[in-house]
């Protein structure tokens, strides 16, 4: 077909989904067939890139995405969250209002450490690796170290433990468990204390396992929080508040401009 009509159909193109009247089809597959068949994880697999995974690769998927669901009010995130709903804001724009801030600072180390991975797989030296991303980059390594979850983030090593058993059972090669827990030893004998593993170098780890490229990591990291986000949000709902900022009001900033006073004398 030619013409108008063809232009428009193909303005846009998707492998994704087909829909006419009376029928959806997700990668091919039937929304009939899926519902109640494939879990959320599952789905989740599907659309982002195209299969279902073995019920194996979504065991170890799945634990990844729920291993990132929440760190507290504490996080940026979470309190944006918090603070839009008490100024008024429903519950998609408090999400759209915490997902907004999961940028590369908060929220991006996941896929850079995918990244950051890649190069050590790709043949490069732990060593060589962390010199560069200091070097090129910046001095923190993605996916290691914790401000608040020291010595050891308690998340790290049972996500590690499930994909040795998952490599040992050939579902994943490990090889990037091992690229994670090297340069773990190479942080920790480089500084004073101990610069443990987060939850981005172990869900990485994960997704890097599976196959998922790096910038679908951050956005998986984006889903995942995107339920403790929903959870705090509809929490602050119920306690109330209003126009809730950061720090309680009788509480104040650090002014260091300008003083008249000291200008009159």
């Amino acid at each position: 077909m030619s013409g108008p009509r063809s232009d428009v159909s193909d303005w846009w193109t998707t492998e994704i989904i087909d829909m006419a009247p009376g029928q959806i089809r997700m990668r091919g597959t039937p929304i009939e067939e899926l519902i109640g068949a494939v879990s959320f994880p599952q789905m989740i697999w599907l659309m982002t890139r195209g299969d279902l995974p073995t019920p194996a690769q979504a065991a170890v998927f799945e634990a990844a995405l729920v291993a990132a669901v929440e760190l507290g009010p504490q996080a940026p995130s979470i309190a944006a969250a918090r603070m839009a709903v008490t100024c008024g804001v429903g519950l998609n724009g408090a999400m759209a209002s915490a997902v907004n801030m999961l940028d590369d600072v908060h929220g991006g180390a996941g896929e850079q450490a995918v990244e950051f991975y890649g190069w050590i797989d790709n043949g490069a030296s732990v060593e060589a690796a962390i010199d560069r991303w200091q070097a090129e980059r910046t001095k923190f390594i993605p996916g290691f170290g914790h401000r608040f979850h020291t010595p050891e983030d308690p998340r790290a090593p049972r996500l590690l433990a499930l994909v040795t058993e998952a490599a040992a059972a050939g579902t994943v090669s490990g090889r990037f468990a091992r690229i994670a827990m090297d340069v773990q030893q190479v942080l920790n004998a480089r500084a004073s204390k101990p610069v443990p593993m987060n939850i981005d170098g172990a869900t990485a780890v994960i997704y890097a396992e599976l196959g998922f490229a790096g910038p679908l990591a951050r956005g998986l990291f984006c889903l995942s929080r995107s339920v403790g986000i929903l959870a705090h949000a509809w929490e602050q709902m119920e306690q109330g508040g209003r126009n809730k900022g950061p720090v309680p009001p009788e509480y104040r900033w650090t002014y260091a401009g300008k003083n008249p006073i000291d200008d009159a004398e």
